[in-house]
């Protein structure tokens, strides 16, 4: 199974996400945000398949520090945007897998989903 796990390094819900894929010896490819940017096009099929409140992170300190403009009249379109151009927007940590995409950490989903 060919699983990749996006995220950031220092994010504290990736870490518990790569030890559990560790501990559970499933093999993983890593895609660091802050490296290698987010691709447009891959989080508009991320924004499909879950829906853009799922995949957009508001909580965090980015999302909240941005332009009340930016923040603003949500649609689809526009969260694809904002992730795009500031991927700490995006909640952490992203999986993909064959068959599905997985957002967040919840070990028990992760169980069912990878094991």
């Amino acid at each position: 199974m060919t699983i990749t796990l996006y995220g950031i390094p220092n994010c504290d819900t990736v870490k518990k996400a790569r030890a559990w894929l560790d501990q559970n010896d499933l093999a993983y490819d890593f895609h660091d945000y802050k490296k290698q940017g987010a691709d447009p096009e891959q989080l508009a099929r991320w924004v499909d398949q879950a829906g853009w409140e799922v995949v957009l992170n508001r909580r965090g300190t980015t999302f909240r520090a941005l332009p009340e403009a930016d923040k603003s009249d949500l649609d689809a379109t526009k969260a694809v945007k904002l992730m795009a151009a500031n991927p700490s927007c995006i909640k952490r940590p992203v999986v993909e897998y064959p068959g599905g995409l997985l957002v967040g950490f919840d070990a028990a989903r992760w169980e069912q989903a990878l094991r």
